[in-house]
C-alpha cells in the first residue's frame, strides 16, 4: 500500500484557504490555487466544522515570555523563587507551578517553557453532541422532523432550563452536520 506524505500549510497558506472559503470557493478549486488535491484543503477546513477559528492569543494572566526568560536568569544566578517572583511581580506558587512544569530548577530555559505553554493551552474538545448520546438523539431526530439548528437550540433550552449538559448551541450543531 502506497503511503502519501503528510501535506504542511504554513499559516500566511492557511490564512488564505480560510479567505477563499468564506469568499465562496469551492476546496477543489482552492486545491488548484496551491497545486495539492482539494483533500489536503478539507483537512484545514473540517476540523472547525467549517467555521474560521479566532486566531490564537495569549491569556492576559499567563506569563510572558520575558517573564519566563527573567525566571531563567533567576535560575542561573541561584535567586530563590520568592525572590524572583517579587521581582515580577507574581505570586511564589505561580512561579514555582511553571519551574516545576517545565524541569525544575537545574533543566528551566524560557523558550522551552514558552513553546511548552502555548502547546498546552491548546484544548481539542471533544463535541458535545459526541459525549452525550442522549442529546445526540434528541438532536437527531429533531432534524429528521425538518427542525432548524436555531429551533431546536430554542427548544433544548426550555425543555431543560438549568441542565447545561441537554442544552447545544446551534453552532454546535451545524458543525457536527458539517462533519
Amino acid at each position: 500500500m502506497k503511503y502519501r506524505r503528510r501535506i504542511y500549510y504554513s499559516a500566511g497558506q492557511r490564512a488564505e484557504i480560510w479567505d477563499r472559503w468564506q469568499a465562496g470557493e469551492s476546496m477543489r478549486s482552492i486545491g488548484r490555487v496551491f497545486d495539492r488535491p482539494s483533500s489536503s484543503v478539507f483537512s484545514v477546513i473540517s476540523p472547525t466544522g467549517g467555521i474560521r477559528p479566532p486566531d490564537r492569543r495569549r491569556g492576559s494572566y499567563a506569563l510572558s515570555l520575558s517573564e519566563r526568560e527573567e525566571i531563567s536568569r533567576g535560575l542561573s544566578i541561584k535567586l530563590s523563587l520568592r525572590a524572583i517572583a517579587r521581582q515580577l511581580g507574581r505570586a511564589p506558587s505561580t512561579i514555582c507551578r511553571e519551574v516545576r512544569r517545565n524541569g525544575g530548577p537545574a533543566r528551566y530555559r524560557a523558550t522551552g517553557s514558552d513553546q511548552a505553554a502555548w502547546d498546552r493551552a491548546l484544548r481539542p474538545k471533544i463535541c458535545k453532541l459526541a459525549c452525550h448520546p442522549s442529546l445526540s438523539h434528541a438532536v437527531s431526530t429533531k432534524l429528521r422532523c425538518k427542525w432548524s439548528p436555531e429551533q431546536i437550540a430554542g427548544w433544548l433550552k426550555r425543555a431543560f432550563p438549568g441542565e447545561a449538559q441537554k442544552q447545544v448551541s446551534h453552532d454546535t450543531i451545524y458543525r457536527s452536520l458539517y462533519m
